[in-house]
């Protein structure tokens, strides 16, 4: 989790604000230090938090979203809460990107918006998102960033990355005024291929250097 958190703020997915999380069992996940993800250091503990019931002390409000998300769908093993900045700048207009690219394929469809600029710190707004989340990779914040479930954690950071990428691509064409089409769902799930250690390799990439996977090595 730790290498996780640092990867995503190498990337410039998230800066002084986000979380991550990994599933422990079917009542319990951790979730990282409460502080800039990219200056967790190595051995820096989390906190173990509850599926159900209140959040431990010190632990953010919109962890809140991890719990919704982790009740809705146990198959998920990690989520990501992060504020990539394309993805910010479409939120702001309440858009979030369509799968136009091999990247963007992996999506599936265009992410659902909550469409609502506060910060998600109650067990009724959190519910709310996890709702329009529904079966979809991820969910975009208005002007408050995503969240991404997966999973693994691992996965998860790996589509972090990818939705980025999508929203960068969709933000360039549009300004270049050719943003018709984009991928159909049939051409998405053909390229959205995982054969070839296509996710281990992004992983790779993303927390090449990192001080804990070094010593691992």
């Amino acid at each position: 989790m730790r290498v996780a958190a640092r990867a995503l703020g190498r990337a410039g997915l998230v800066h002084a604000y986000g979380h991550c999380s990994v599933r422990l069992d079917d009542s319990h996940f951790l979730v990282c230090a409460a502080r800039p993800m990219a200056l967790i250091a190595p051995g820096e503990h989390g906190t173990v938090c509850g599926v159900d019931g209140e959040l431990p002390d010190g632990v953010l409000g919109e962890v809140r979203i991890h719990q919704a998300v982790y009740r809705r769908r146990p198959e998920i093993g990690g989520i990501c809460r992060t504020q990539p900045p394309s993805v910010m700048t479409l939120s702001a207009a309440g858009l979030t990107p369509v799968p136009r690219h091999g990247f963007g394929a992996y999506l599936g469809s265009p992410p659902p918006l909550h469409d609502d600029v506060r910060l998600v710190r109650d067990r009724e707004t959190a519910e709310r998102v996890a709702g329009t989340m529904a079966e979809h990779a991820a969910i975009v914040l208005r002007g408050n960033g995503a969240v991404v479930a997966a999973e693994s954690l691992e996965r998860a950071v790996v589509l972090t990355w990818y939705l980025e990428d999508a929203a960068r691509v969709e933000l360039a064409l549009r300004s270049a005024g050719i943003a018709d089409g984009g991928l159909t769902p049939e051409q998405a799930r053909s390229r959205a291929s995982w054969s070839g250690r296509i996710g281990e390799r992004m992983w790779e990439y993303l927390t090449a250097g990192d001080p804990e996977t070094a010593a691992q090595g």
